[in-house]
């Protein structure tokens, strides 16, 4: 099947090459080069830099909803087109260039986590589970019909990143199946729950500041759910610090300070407003990321130190 693929960052690279390995991908969709790293260099797309690999056209609108664009695709004479995390709601005209219509892969299983973010949502909120939803693409966010999903358990300290990688690969599988489906005439798509819908926010730099005087299953969750972007950050001594690999152990009341009262081979036990966390990580400013007891012997922290909301 000829097939136009959309998408932009690490999440769509399993897609794309399972499309790749099957079908006939005859243009890949993606967003224009972006300056990042310290030097602001202007860098490609990973899809971008898988399609130029296999030798396939690559097209970077600056908007999806430019006239041309719906013709460009139109022009490919492509059947189906495909959408992995390519960052932008498309229009109906983008939608109709395809006889077939347009699929998504959605880290989500909907309608829970519509939006930019549902793999860092769901973390952060502390779902037991979430998945890959393969839906047929309307105008809506995230509100089309869905032809397959696959569910997953999160693990209990997995954090969103590692969520990332192991639903990169479960969407492309879910993806191969539903395209198969498809082009054999037997995919049946169902409509969305007109309940338990959640808006899954894109997240920001505000979103990573811990606040201890939350539950500690809260406070965990949310050190889960920004690892590693925009990364969980606190105070300490003065200084901003990042911290990683949370958990809620106890069920006592804290007393909500963020007072660090213990320092072990496992990590530091920090008082929340219910309960305790326990941190395994920290890196101070300049510095790499090291284990809390490493930091402990450097004389970085102590026991009576706490971790403020920056």
């Amino acid at each position: 099947m000829k097939i136009v693929f959309m998408g932009s960052p690490d999440f769509a690279v399993p897609s794309l090459e399972a499309m790749l390995a099957r079908h006939e991908v005859v243009l890949v969709v993606t967003q224009p080069d972006k300056p990042a790293g310290r030097g602001s260099k202007l860098t490609a797309p990973p899809v971008k830099v898988v399609a130029e690999r296999a030798g396939v056209p690559v097209l970077q609108p600056a908007s999806a909803r430019r006239p041309e664009v719906a013709e460009a695709l139109r022009a490919t004479g492509a059947e189906l087109g495909v959408v992995v995390a390519y960052g932008k709601i498309l229009p109906r005209a983008v939608l109709e260039a395809f006889p077939r219509g347009c699929i998504n892969v959605h880290g989500s299983l909907l309608p829970r986590w519509r939006g930019a973010a549902p793999i860092q949502r769901a973390v952060m909120a502390g779902d037991a589970e979430t998945g890959v939803c393969i839906m047929q693409l309307d105008e809506g966010m995230d509100t089309g019909p869905v032809l397959l999903e696959r569910r997953i358990a999160i693990g209990a300290e997995e954090t969103a990143g590692e969520l990332f990688e192991r639903l990169a690969g479960i969407g492309a599988e879910a993806l191969v199946e539903a395209v198969a489906a498809i082009e054999a005439g037997t995919a049946v798509a169902t409509a969305q729950p007109a309940e338990g819908a959640t808006h899954a926010a894109m997240l920001t730099k505000a979103d990573g500041a811990i606040d201890f005087a939350r539950p500690a299953a809260e406070v965990a969750a949310r050190i889960r759910g920004v690892d590693p972007w925009p990364g969980a950050v606190a105070r300490l001594r003065g200084e901003v610090v990042k911290i990683f690999g949370a958990r809620a152990i106890g069920n006592g009341n804290g007393d909500g300070n963020g007072n660090v009262a213990e320092i072990g081979e496992e990590g530091m036990k920090v008082e929340a407003g219910e309960g305790t966390v326990l941190v395994r990580h920290i890196q101070f400013p300049g510095g790499r990321r090291m284990r809390v007891i490493e930091a402990m012997r450097g004389n970085k922290i102590a026991v009576g130190d706490r971790l403020e909301r920056p």
